[in-house]
């Protein structure tokens, strides 16, 4: 009994003990806190990276590197403050021949970010290479096209005239090969409609978002009229282009089927009469073929739905 009033005796310090210890503790921690601040040391920490280059010239066509993980000694204040985020300098890394430099080992930046650091010494760079891709940069124009794939039509209507694109070309600025690998058209693809009245929107340029390119404009406005059709199933004369000399076995007729706007049906009643299936025999071995044969033309405001293949023998 009298080993625990010993030991309450013990921790029993009243308010003013217990605050002057406090303190002391306190103090204590500051004062060694401060010491070993004082001192330096070596740590790794990651610097925002900024690459520059000549941007008339040339783009990049992979990511470049945003931060740069350095060893770095120096005064343990600083270190800290840095290690936190508060006063990190971005270092610039300047490339002066963008398509020769592929790569920049990581023994080779010290002496180049030395001056950048702000009293910090780099001991290494923990980033092994820099892998860098450039391209010259070039422009070029390319055509507009519709594509409805995803349009529809109410029952009984239809697109009763041609697409207009305004504007009908599109500029695209970005890394020269990549503009010389794209094809010379570009679609602009409609979304998803079901239309019983006249289209007039404004359609984005789409090109997929991982290819750094620019677009201009980004939007096209695209319009074309809609209305009540009449769809029509005509029987076409044949004609053939590089025919053989020897015996051809082939029908004198094909199939086409068509839509015409109602309110054009007489006008262009005389242009489908003179509508002609061509089918091109060139270089087709002797024996039968199926072909799919086109048409001389098509006149304007009529849409093509259909046209049936051929069987030719000779």
């Amino acid at each position: 009994m009298n080993v625990v009033k010993l030991l309450v005796n013990l921790f029993q310090f009243n308010r003013t003990n217990w605050r002057a210890v406090s303190l002391c503790l306190l103090a204590a921690a500051v004062f060694w806190l401060f010491n070993a601040f004082n001192k330096n040391y070596s740590t790794e920490i990651r610097f925002p990276l900024r690459v520059t280059y000549n941007e008339t010239r040339f783009v990049p066509v992979s990511i470049l590197p945003h931060e740069l993980k350095l060893n770095v000694q120096g005064n343990g204040w600083d270190l800290f403050r840095k290690s936190i985020g508060i006063g990190l300098p971005e270092l610039v890394l300047n490339i002066e021949r963008p398509l020769e430099q592929k790569k920049i080992p990581g023994v080779a930046l010290p002496p180049v970010l030395a001056g950048q650091l702000h009293g910090l010494i780099v001991n290494h760079v923990v980033n092994d290479t820099l892998r860098l891709q450039f391209d010259e940069r070039d422009v070029h124009t390319f055509k507009l096209i519709p594509n409805l794939t995803d349009v529809w039509f109410r029952e009984g209507y239809g697109r009763t005239s041609g697409v207009t694109l305004a504007p009908d070309t599109v500029r695209i600025e970005g890394p020269r090969t990549l503009l010389h690998s794209l094809p010379d058209v570009v679609e602009i693809k409609l979304p998803k409609l079901t239309l019983d009245e006249n289209y007039n929107s404004t359609v984005p340029v789409s090109i997929p978002d991982s290819l750094p390119l620019e677009v201009t404009p980004q939007t096209v406005n695209v319009m074309f009229e809609v209305g009540p059709i009449q769809t029509l199933t005509l029987r076409l004369p044949v004609e053939f282009r590089n025919k053989p000399i020897i015996k051809t076995i082939a029908p004198d007729s094909g199939q086409i089927t068509v839509r015409v706007a109602r309110t054009q049906l007489a006008q262009r009643e005389l242009q489908l009469k003179q509508l002609v299936v061509w089918v091109d025999l060139k270089n087709k071995p002797r024996g039968t073929h199926r072909l799919m044969p086109s048409l001389n033309y098509l006149p304007e405001g009529v849409e093509l739905i259909s046209i049936d293949t051929l069987e030719v023998k000779f």
